[in-house]
């Protein structure tokens, strides 16, 4: 747990948003000069995501596009939050993170999601169905199996350059994943502070039925969230507009697009479903000033007893969303490096 004035640990997730005029190679461009940026402000870890089929996301392939950021910088914990194993085989993530381990030894977090795609079409794509993520927990020990040969479930099998290799692995708390990560003795990262009271019993529950590990002696939490910061709180809750008219418009026309400028949204007639979507949208984050910001953001940690804070926000703007991030790490302590 994080004491009341000790420097905060923060991370980022960065999804690689399309944003509207753009396309997916400078989407892709932007994550790793993210990347470099987050870094230099002092985050301990970057981490990317997976989306597949989604207009408005261009991260499809966490572990190459890992490979690309880790290749880009030198200090900062790259990863990913997460490879969804219900769309791929243990065996075949085995080997991406061991090439990754290899390559970038003491850097490489395994960050691993039980959803699977969104759509029938892609799922057929990937060869998988609804069911698929029920079958996450032999997922799991399969691919940690392949790691640690003590805990493999194929013995037989030897998967190089991961055998013998440590990568540290975090499961995404969706639907069981809290029970999953306890019962694995591996690191929980789950959303926050959206539906505060789910996330504290879900954090409690797998404290409770934490099974040390050769991953993790103790239980260790990760808060996820979108946190927008700026000089003024007007300012801060300006950031949310695109991505919170994105989310609003996926959910009123099945389609996930691109970011849009504020101007343009702001200047929207929008119809009563989607205004409801939007300012749900809008709600349950962390919002403010950079003193606010961390103050919440302080409170948090202390409700939960979390150990880190993933800062997942997304923004038209790239320089005030840059912005963001560094009042955020300033105001949160984090040792910056030089240029």
């Amino acid at each position: 747990m994080i004491s009341a004035t000790a420097p905060l640990r923060l991370s980022v997730l960065d999804r690689s948003r399309i944003r509207q005029g753009d396309g997916p190679p400078q989407a892709l461009g932007d994550t790793v000069a993210f990347a470099r940026q987050a870094e230099r402000l002092g985050y301990h870890r970057f981490w990317v995501s997976e989306h597949h089929g989604v207009p408005g996301v261009a991260g499809s392939a966490p572990t190459v596009l890992a490979a690309a950021v880790a290749a880009a910088t030198s200090r900062i914990r790259v990863g990913t939050g997460g490879v969804m194993l219900p769309n791929h085989q243990p065996m075949i993530v085995a080997e991406q993170f061991g090439v990754l381990a290899a390559l970038f030894p003491d850097r490489i977090d395994m960050g691993l999601g039980r959803s699977v795609a969104f759509t029938d079409g892609i799922r057929r794509a990937l060869g998988r169905d609804k069911d698929a993520a029920d079958h996450f927990a032999e997922q799991l020990a399969e691919l940690l199996g392949y790691f640690d040969t003590a805990r493999s479930v194929h013995p037989e099998v030897h998967v190089r350059p991961a055998e013998g290799l440590r990568v540290p692995a975090f499961v995404l708390a969706t639907g069981a994943g809290a029970d999953i990560a306890a019962e694995a003795g591996l690191p929980l990262v789950i959303g926050g502070p959206h539906g505060a009271d789910a996330m504290v019993a879900a954090v409690d529950r797998y404290r409770a039925r934490f099974r040390p590990s050769a991953q993790a002696a103790q239980p260790y939490v990760v808060l996820s969230g979108t946190v927008a910061v700026a000089e003024t709180a007007e300012a801060a809750r300006e950031l949310l507009v695109s991505e919170a008219w994105a989310a609003a418009y996926s959910r009123t026309h099945g389609e996930f697009p691109p970011l849009a400028p504020v101007s343009e949204i702001l200047a929207r007639s929008m119809t009563s479903r989607e205004r409801a979507a939007y300012d749900k949208a809008l709600g349950g984050h962390i919002v403010g000033t950079p003193d606010q910001a961390v103050a919440e953001l302080r409170a948090l940690l202390a409700l939960t007893g979390a150990d880190e804070f993933l800062v997942t926000t997304s923004a038209h703007d790239r320089t005030a969303l840059l912005d963001s991030y560094r009042l955020l790490a300033e105001a949160a302590g984090l040792a910056a490096r030089p240029t």
